[in-house]
């Protein structure tokens, strides 16, 4: 047991090296350079050496690698090539926004899903499991972008219920926060919910045909006491792996949710720190993103160990 997660814990931090590598990469290859754009078309040579000087953008790449890796070890994720202020407080404050949208979104999406999804399986021979899946169905093809500006139109626009955007920390304000932070969350978590429920569907209809369970329903158990007493923990197994994936999706997704509902998260930082071209704080975000990613990977594999016992004596 203690040498798997060692071992996946070595697998983290090398993929995680390996994804600062690249990411770099693609940064250093970008043509152009960052103190140009700072500066402007009309500065001369030699103000766009000395700042290039000043950042060290003048010294060789493993050196810059180098520099900035043990920056971010370090929480010093450097300035801005623009505003020519900390980045690290700037994505702070952003990542707590974001958290909250994908913390709060997948929290909906699992309670939606999960009865859904068992409730689609049990009944996958009636016409209201039919109609279930046919509305999951339809939730798996609305873009969470999509879903965002309909129900803007509908619940701000239309009704006037809840405010079509903005963002009040919930320290302020925590009944404006709550409102505000009703439709991305609903956005986010409807397209995830309708995904996860069909995974649900699929993996409870596997467990319900294993012969434990014919065994239990032979005993007397109803179809969906059997599935309760014995049947759910199995069938978590694959729906765990898929909410590993649905998290790093829904971090993707909050991106332009963001936008879309006008929240200083990390996707709007990430999108005007590209259309600024402040090449720094977009590499730092991306590599936040990336390791966000790699990290719930890491927690899903342990989880495996958890839910099912025979993965921990495996090799």
């Amino acid at each position: 047991m203690l040498l798997r997660v060692l071992t996946r814990l070595g697998v983290l931090l090398a993929s995680l090296l390996a994804s600062s590598v690249v990411v770099f990469g693609l940064m250093a290859v970008l043509p152009g350079s960052p103190a140009r754009v700072a500066l402007g078309v009309n500065a001369t040579d030699e103000a766009v050496a000395d700042l290039e000087r000043e950042f060290g953008l003048d010294d060789p790449l493993p050196v810059q690698y180098w520099r900035w890796i043990t920056g971010l070890l370090r929480m010093d994720l450097g300035e801005s090539y623009i505003s020519r202020a900390a980045i690290a407080p700037q994505i702070a404050d952003r990542f707590q926004v974001t958290l909250w949208l994908v913390v709060c979104a997948m929290v909906l999406a699992m309670l939606v899903a999960v009865p859904l999804g068992t409730l689609m399986a049990v009944r996958h021979r009636q016409l209201s499991g039919l109609v279930l899946s046919t509305l999951s169905q339809v939730g798996v093809s609305i873009p969470a972008f999509l879903a965002g500006i309909l129900l803007v139109a509908v619940f701000a626009v239309g009704l006037g219920w809840l405010p079509s955007g903005g963002w009040t920390p919930p320290a302020q304000d925590p009944a404006l926060f709550l409102q505000q932070l009703i439709l991305p969350v609903t956005s986010l978590a409807l397209v995830q919910a309708a995904v996860l429920a069909r995974y649900v569907r699929s993996s409870v209809l596997e467990v319900m045909r294993e012969d434990y369970i014919r065994t239990a329903r032979a005993k007397g158990l109803s179809p969906m006491r059997a599935l309760v007493r014995h049947g759910l923990r199995n069938a978590a197994i694959p729906v765990v792996t898929v909410l590993g994936l649905q998290l790093a999706t829904l971090l993707v997704g909050a991106v332009v949710v963001e936008r879309v509902f006008v929240i200083p998260g990390l996707g709007s930082g990430l999108l005007d720190a590209v259309a600024n071209r402040d090449l720094l704080m977009v590499q730092d975000i991306v590599m936040l993103l990336v390791a966000a990613v790699l990290v719930v990977s890491f927690v899903v594999d342990l989880l495996y160990l958890v839910i099912d016992p025979r993965l921990r004596g495996a090799r």
